[in-house]
């Protein structure tokens, strides 16, 4: 079959390209949906098992810092669209391991970029390079009601936001020096079902269902504007089919919350969807010494989005936490093969011997 278009969609096996995979391969048929993913401990096929048989839809297991095996794939499938969100991800283990997330995050953004510019050869008519982002790339805000905009000047904390940061600027620069045909977004803390469970909500959601103390950083007072994962991805959809080309869209969930007080809500409501008593786990509440370069405020402003593509999120959080927690209990075989590892026998049970 000649498909419409041939899009690649980078850490797809993951949280948030999962979602962004199934959306795709649902609602667009007639493209050739193509998930790289090099199935790291976050990526997890068992997210997407209610669409690996469809026609429109190929698993390719790679690594996107081999730049070779990136060419090869663009010319393999055609690629004419990069949807990049493959990345590391986890603001604590950044702390612990800064090259992991400086390799994957940087040189593997940059090997994607070169591909592309390799194999689309300066026809770029009809190409699009989309890289995802993060917040966390502007540092911080007090709290004083300001915002986070897409012309909002960089001050990335972490030795993830530093990363991701970098890569925006290789994104950028790929656009002002060869013209690649480039948009890039940054979204706020996103939350929904197949997170990994190292996250604060599916950790904290597992561990009230258990029993187990939910360490707080701090007094909880940090904040974060919190996007449910399925309004984020029909933003992706919008901005990768109708974004201009070089610019910069801001993704929020307009939903700042402080740790604590979220933390509480998530109390409150996985009490009652548990059938325990009211207030029965806040005595799981630890408090705990605060993160190196805990960031205290994030807010993302993203009404450029809704003035020009006319995106708004369909959610607010009291509403998304419930639909959450209710997933993630009604799902707890899902959250048990991932915390005991069973999860990445998938893979080799199920496509290697294709």
């Amino acid at each position: 079959m000649d498909y419409k278009r041939n899009i690649l969609i980078t850490g797809g096996a993951g949280f948030i390209g999962s979602h962004v995979v199934r959306l795709f391969v649902n609602k667009y048929p007639d493209y050739r949906i193509v998930n790289l993913d090099k199935l790291t401990y976050a990526g997890n096929l068992k997210n997407l098992t209610d669409i690996e048989k469809k026609p429109n839809y190929s698993f390719v297991k790679g690594d996107i810092c081999e730049l070779d095996d990136m060419i090869a794939l663009f010319e393999q499938y055609n690629i004419d669209g990069v949807i990049h969100l493959a990345a590391e991800s986890h603001v604590d283990r950044s702390i612990k391991d800064p090259f992991t997330f400086a390799h994957t995050n940087v040189m593997g953004t940059l090997s994607l970029l070169q591909a592309a510019k390799i194999k689309w050869d300066g026809n770029f008519n009809g190409k699009r390079f989309y890289h995802i982002s993060t917040d966390e790339v502007y540092g911080a805000l007090q709290f004083d009601g300001s915002m986070f905009t897409e012309v909002t000047k960089y001050d990335p904390h972490s030795p993830y936001s530093a990363s991701k940061a970098s890569s925006d600027h290789f994104v950028r620069s790929y656009h002002d020096t060869y013209g690649l045909p480039t948009v890039v977004s940054n979204c706020s803390n996103n939350y929904g079902p197949y997170q990994f469970p190292e996250k604060l909500i599916p950790l904290f959601i597992n561990n009230i269902r258990h029993g187990k103390p939910l360490p707080v950083y701090g007094k909880g007072e940090n904040v974060r504007d919190w996007l449910y994962v399925e309004d984020h991805a029909r933003a992706i959809d919008l901005i990768f089919h109708e974004g201009k080309t070089g610019e910069t869209y801001n993704i929020g969930g307009f939903n700042e919350w402080k740790n604590i007080d979220l933390i509480k809500v998530m109390i409150k409501t996985a009490d009652k969807v548990l059938g325990n008593p009211e207030g029965a786990s806040d005595s799981l509440i630890t408090y705990v010494t605060d993160r190196a370069g805990h960031d205290l405020r994030y807010a993302i402003d993203a009404s450029k989005l809704n003035r020009e593509l006319g995106w708004k999120p369909s959610l607010q959080f009291e509403e998304g936490i419930e639909k959450t927690i209710r997933w993630y209990l009604d799902n707890q075989e899902w959250m048990d093969e991932v915390t005991s590892g069973e999860y990445q026998r998938y893979y080799e049970n199920t496509y290697s011997n294709r």
